[in-house]
């Protein structure tokens, strides 16, 4: 079942001290329960699609799920305000979830910037020793997928007030998922992936979100090598992608963008 993304209602608008009705569209914002072996865990602050891969990727990016293979069942209530998860093992519903941060925020029980710094700066969340040549992305590449980017924003066209984070293989874009909370773009992605069975090399995560350390560590489980921003990463996400041998990239516009670590993976072209 589909359940709306947008919404359509006349709006009053102001335009040079003139005062005109016009049509206008918004983002649905809504509260959708996980609830994981018939226990309810917590709710997502959401835009109601994807529901069945957000439910999936979020276990999956806390490290509760390894594979598509451990869901037994999933189900969206006809509502569309809850999503039943049943494993093929028991979970444990972790103790304390931790608010992360920004744009409606999400949760997560593994936290990293509360931690000290040494036990932030650990080993990579995954493997990040996929063959990857150094040589084989060009700034132009670059530019051209977040082009692509721009161009898989169907509901932000509509309405405005979306993210939209995407996976790609370095030439194209595989997969891409539009949320109110970019947070949850990443764990959509994440989720469709596990459940479409998508093998192929998911080298690069581009996300028109702010790279905070949670969202870095969403993207490795993904399996980036590669994170590009439309906008800014925080000092700990810079941080972690230098320890972990992850390129950062943000502020990325048109022909323009920064390269915050390991620029050994561009080449100007």
């Amino acid at each position: 079942m589909l359940y709306p993304s947008i919404t359509s209602h006349d709006i009053l608008r102001c335009a040079n001290g003139i005062l005109s009705i016009e049509h206008g569209n918004t983002p649905v914002e809504m509260a959708v329960r996980l609830t994981v072996n018939a226990e309810t865990w917590l709710e997502f602050m959401c835009t109601p699609e994807f529901l069945e891969a957000l439910a999936i990727g979020f276990l999956f990016n806390e490290c509760l799920i390894k594979s598509a293979s451990e869901i037994e069942q999933i189900r969206v209530c006809p509502e569309g305000d809850n999503v039943d998860v049943w494993t093929t093992h028991p979970i444990e519903k972790p103790v304390h979830w931790k608010r992360t941060s920004g744009c409606t925020g999400g949760f997560t029980a593994r936290g990293v910037d509360s931690k000290p710094d040494h036990a932030v700066l650990q080993a990579a969340p995954i493997s990040l020793s996929e063959p990857f040549d150094a040589k084989t992305l060009t700034s132009s590449q670059i530019n051209e997928l977040v082009t692509q980017l721009f161009r898989m924003q169907r509901l932000k066209r509509q309405s405005g007030g979306i993210h939209v984070s995407a996976v790609s293989d370095g030439r194209a874009l595989l997969l891409s998922c539009e949320d109110i909370g970019r947070h949850n773009t990443l764990d959509k992605l994440a989720g469709r992936i596990l459940l479409e069975n998508i093998i192929e090399p998911r080298h690069v995560v581009l996300t028109s979100g702010r790279i905070s350390s949670e969202m870095l560590q969403k993207a490795a489980y993904i399996g980036a090598l590669v994170v590009v921003s439309l906008t800014a990463p925080t000092s700990l996400a810079v941080r972690l992608a230098e320890h972990w041998g992850m390129t950062l990239i943000g502020y990325a516009h048109g022909e323009h963008f920064k390269i915050y670590t390991h620029p050994e993976r561009i080449e100007a072209l």
